[in-house]
Formats: structure tokens, C-alpha cells, sequence
């Protein structure tokens, strides 16, 4: 069983739901609920954001190996490092676009 599967487990337990109880809140079949718990398959983000909301936790909470030391200054720090990152993907982009126009202009050159 994987870190999601057993927090999600973990979450459905808490709220004393069997898993039909879930499959059925997620209009998914029991079977492919319990291959999600166990680990057999794989969730997809949407998946993992309908469930998040589900269980009125984060999608952080959901995937942490550490549930119960999830608080919300690390929510604050991931956000921060987010518009980071993304600062950084503009720039980037800046730059590749700076490099075809170069790579452009030796090329009319020639």
C-alpha cells in the first residue's frame, strides 16, 4: 500500500465511512475505490482533488507522508515558493525567446 492510499484510508476511517460510502460520494464503483486505498491504481489530480474536498482536507494532507504534521505555514511556503517558480518559468521564457530571435537573426545573416 502507498502513502496515499493508506492516508486516504486513514481519512475514510476517521469518518467512519465504509468504502461504498466513499465509492458512492465519488460516483466511482467500490472496486475501483479499494484499488485506489490499496494502491493498486494510481489517482489522477482531478481524482485527488475530489477526494481532498471530500474529506474537507488538502490535497497536501492526501499526499504527505506525514498527515498529522501537515499545518498551514507550510500551505503559506508552498504558495510562496509557487509565484517563485513561476517568476522564474517568465523568465525563462523571456530568455528562450530572446535566444530564436538571435538564432534567427544569424541565420537571415547567412
Amino acid at each position: 500500500m502507498n502513502v496515499i492510499g493508506i492516508n486516504i484510508r486513514q481519512l475514510r476511517q476517521k469518518n467512519g465511512w465504509s468504502q461504498g460510502e466513499v465509492a458512492k460520494r465519488l460516483q466511482i464503483s467500490i472496486p475501483a475505490f479499494s484499488k485506489i486505498e490499496t494502491g493498486i491504481t494510481d489517482i489522477n489530480i482531478s481524482r485527488l482533488e475530489q477526494i481532498a474536498n471530500l474529506f474537507e482536507v488538502s490535497t497536501m494532507q492526501i499526499i504527505s507522508k506525514d498527515i498529522e504534521n501537515i499545518h498551514a505555514g507550510s500551505f503559506t511556503e508552498v504558495g510562496i515558493l509557487k509565484q517563485k517558480v513561476s517568476v522564474q518559468e517568465d523568465e525563462i521564457i523571456s530568455l528562450q525567446k530572446k535566444v530564436i530571435d538571435l538564432y534567427e537573426e544569424i541565420r537571415n545573416r547567412n
